[in-house]
This record gives C-alpha cells, structure tokens and sequence, in this order.
C-alpha cells in the first residue's frame, strides 16, 4: 500500500507512472453498472441495506456461483460484504480465537499476516516453491508438528503474488485434511475469471463448510465500490451477521445497486 500511495503521489504531480504493485484492473465498471447507479441515485434514498446485503445481490451471486461451478449454492449463505477485505475480517473473527493458528502459504498475500497478527492469530508458514507451483499441498499441512496444526487454512487461487492456480485434485485433499482435523477452509477466489487455460474449482466443490471469498473487484473491474462477499458454512452466518453489524452496518447500497446489474 505504501507503493501504490506513492503511485497516485506521482501522479498528482504530474509524472507519468506505470503502476504494477496493485491488483486492479485498467477497465472501469461495467456499462450497466453504471446505468443502474444512474438510475438509483434519483429513485432512492439508498438507506441502509439488510446487514447480510442486498437479497437481490445475494440471489445474483448465489446463481452465478451455482451456474459457474455447478455446485448448489443457496442465496441464503451468501453474505455482502465491503470488499474482500471486509469479508476477511469478518470471517477470521468468526472462526478464530485469540492466539489460535492459521496456515497459510508463502509467499502469499502479506494483508492475510497483517490482519490475522492484529487479531491475536498465529500465522504458521507453509513454505512453496515452483514444485509445488507456489501453492500449498495437504502433504504440507500433515507434516505440520501437533504444536502448528491449525485452526484455520487459507487457499489462495489464483495465488497473490504467484498467480498460479492450485490443482483441483490437490484443493479437495486439502478440504478433506481440513474437514479429518477440525480445520475451516479458507478459499480466497478473488481471482476467479481471470485464468488462461487452467481449470479453476471452488472449494465448495470438495467441502460444504468451507469459506468462500469473492469480490466484484477484479474480474468485473470494480476495485473501488468494495463490494464482495462470503459464501458461508451454516454455523458461521449468525456470528458474521452479528459482526457485520457491527464493524460495517452493510456494505455500500449504491455499490450492490451496481452489483446487482454487474
């Protein structure tokens, strides 16, 4: 973040920058994104929305879940949240105590460490390499001493910075691993629609109580409305719907109005 608050420093002065240190993609939000804010901005209020988010939005995100992965996903375990970001929050909170362990794969995602140290977490790292395409393996987390079993495993594919997507096959070991040692999985899918060939699978796929994380961020090219969401366990939506209102009230109205027609 230090490295993109340099980026729009530059600019503002004037000095021709090529930004590679963020995610975020050149394109701006979809067309009918925009008409339906148009439209919004006179017919509403834009009050708060339901804590767990918009029902249209939740419905629009279950379908395309359902429909692009072939899974059941129901409206009802779709929760809204302020970007992927805010999901995160809410889910660590919801499954972690203080001072318990969480796997996750290095390199990765440094904000996942920052969080998670803020909250108490420990962070336990499964170390990739090109072997392993910079993605973790259940073999890793079965070598892990009694002492770092974790409480928690975040997948993140497509890997951030790696890129590179995790095998399928080895995704539902890592499920299974999960479900046999009392573990939640964690799968970080913000990436998903932006693959070259490889097939891309959801956790939810090998595992009814992992943790989906989406975003309308990068495939759709809407960094900046913080919209995403949580695909959630049963156990874990009154927890998240308590903190959601809490920590947010709801995510942006004018942002899931865009969402909706995204």
């Amino acid at each position: 973040m230090q490295m993109l608050d340099l980026v729009h420093r530059r600019r503002r002065e004037g000095r021709d920058t090529i930004m590679l240190c963020a995610g975020q993609p050149a394109t701006g939000a979809p067309a009918a994104a925009l008409d339906a804010v148009e439209q919004e901005l006179r017919a509403s209020a834009l009050g708060y929305t339901e804590v767990l988010g918009d029902r249209q939005l939740r419905e629009e995100v279950a379908r395309w879940h359902s429909g692009t992965y072939g899974v059941q996903t129901p409206a009802d375990n779709v929760v809204i949240t302020t970007g992927s970001s805010g999901g995160f929050v809410a889910a660590f909170l919801a499954v972690l105590d203080h001072g318990d362990t969480v796997a996750l794969s290095c390199p990765g995602y440094p904000a996942y460490r920052n969080i998670l140290e803020s909250l108490g977490a420990r962070v336990v790292d499964l170390v990739c390499d090109a072997a392993t395409r910079f993605q973790p393996t259940a073999d890793m987390l079965e070598a892990l001493p009694a002492e770092d079993r974790p409480r928690a495993v975040i997948v993140t594919s497509p890997g951030n910075p790696s890129g590179t997507i995790i095998d399928p096959q080895e995704l539902a070991r890592i499920a299974r691993w999960c479900e046999d040692n009392d573990a939640v999985l964690i799968s970080d899918e913000d990436y998903h629609g932006m693959s070259f060939g490889r097939p891309l699978a959801t956790a939810r796929q090998f595992s009814d109580r992992a943790v989906v994380v989406g975003t309308l961020s990068k495939y759709f090219s809407m960094t900046g409305w913080r919209v995403g969401w949580l695909i959630l366990p049963d156990e874990l939506l009154t927890p998240v719907e308590n903190l959601q209102a809490s920590l947010a009230l709801c995510a942006p109205a004018i942002s899931q109005v865009a969402g909706r027609a995204a």
